[in-house]
């Protein structure tokens, strides 16, 4: 049984410090912030269910245990993004 890798892992991520107002995390060298005022569920979850992210494509995270996902575009340009929460 031969277990060699057969590719290069391009999807890097993860988050790299969470503080009493929200979390920053890295994606592709880049580092981004979440605020809980903007992402309110975040607020109340678990430091191991903000970690529990998971890169769906280059641009798109999902964060299973809270049932959301988020697009970097968002975090970016948030004024292009209106939020609405209905949790």
């Amino acid at each position: 049984m031969n277990s060699n890798n057969t590719g290069t892992d391009t999807l890097t991520n993860s988050v790299t410090n969470i503080a009493s107002f929200g979390f920053w995390f890295l994606c592709d060298e880049k580092e981004y912030f979440v605020s809980f005022k903007d992402y309110p569920v975040f607020k109340k979850a678990s430091i191991d269910s903000i970690f529990n992210v998971k890169q769906l494509s280059p641009k798109e995270f999902f964060w299973e245990d809270l049932d959301v996902d988020i697009e970097i575009d968002a975090l970016e340009k948030p004024d292009d993004f209106p939020l609405s929460f209905n949790k």
